[in-house]
């Protein structure tokens, strides 16, 4: 069975990752609109920087939770035949043991440099400007799409949605395109559909089957269930 699994804000915000859309989803005062956009960043970078150093300050103080575990678990029955696409650029899902992670959205712990092109892992913070370690320019962003950008390997993406038997959304709002619009092509190459969901989404309607409640309970639950 070829399974595609999404994961959104709501698996990673049971880890006590802040997910920025809640109703206190304010950060200094900054809409993350105001954070998150290339304009905002040729704006004030050094407030877009300190935004995102605080943010991978942060990951260091949060663990990976049961259905993070899970997951992992299921790629290990699964192999090659699971994708787990995500939104969220944490590390979750690889400190849980994940290997086959595609991250739409790019990574915290990535730095992109806007001179050359290069990407490279990055774990301390971009406030102070440092230079790329490939070129020598400090024009080092955090390598992450923002607002108005496209997310990364949409091919791959849409290669495997019409490959999979089984498409799976987990913590997901169903309100960001064009992750939202997964379950209409997968379901319409004839996967069957399912949503694991703190509460309905928007896109619940979309579904096959939605099951709600905490991630950290239905995740490990479904995942039993497939692997018998």
């Amino acid at each position: 069975m070829r399974v595609v699994v999404l994961t959104g804000a709501g698996i990673s915000a049971e880890s006590g990752v802040p997910t920025f859309r809640d109703a206190d989803g304010l950060w200094e005062g900054h809409r993350v609109e105001d954070v998150a956009t290339p304009e905002a960043y040729d704006h004030a970078p050094i407030t877009v920087h300190r935004f995102y150093d605080a943010r991978r300050a942060a990951l260091a103080g949060v663990e990976p939770n049961p259905a993070h575990h899970a997951l992992a678990r299921l790629e290990q029955g699964l192999g090659d035949d699971l994708l787990v696409v995500t939104q969220n650029i944490d590390d979750l899902h690889e400190r849980a043991g994940s290997s086959r992670v595609l991250h739409m959205h790019g990574q915290l712990l990535s730095a992109l440099c806007r001179a050359c092109g290069g990407r490279m892992r990055w774990d301390g913070d971009l406030v102070d400007l440092p230079p790329c370690p490939g070129c020598g320019v400090s024009e080092l962003r955090p390598d992450v799409v923002w607002f108005g950008e496209i997310p990364y390997e949409m091919d791959r993406i849409s290669d495997r949605l019409a490959e999979a038997d089984l498409f799976v959304s987990i913590g997901t709002s169903g309100a960001v395109y064009p992750a939202a619009g997964f379950v209409q092509a997968a379901a319409s190459y004839g996967a069957r559909t399912l949503e694991l969901n703190l509460q309905p989404s928007e896109g619940t309607d979309w579904f096959h089957e939605s099951r709600h409640g905490p991630a950290g309970v239905l995740v490990p639950a479904w995942v039993d269930e497939v692997l018998g």
